[in-house]
């Protein structure tokens, strides 16, 4: 039995030069979004805040499907 994957990459964006990269996840149960920055062997995650300091939460009822949050 296949399980289905929990987390959903939802944003990607690359340094260039300096090989850093910071990618968004979105938790598909919660709907809670968290931020994952990598730049060399270092990384770390943390979820993502608004302009408030609250957590980004996306609907998670089906309905966003085709929707992109982060152009």
């Amino acid at each position: 039995m296949k399980k289905e994957k929990r987390f959903e990459k939802v944003y990607q964006q690359s340094g260039g030069f300096t090989g850093a990269a910071i990618e968004i996840y979105m938790d598909k149960q919660t709907g809670v979004n968290y931020v994952y920055f990598q730049n060399g062997y270092g990384g770390g995650l943390t979820p993502l805040l608004d302009s408030e300091g609250k957590v980004v939460v996306t609907p998670v009822n089906g309905s966003n499907q085709d929707i992109d949050f982060y152009k």
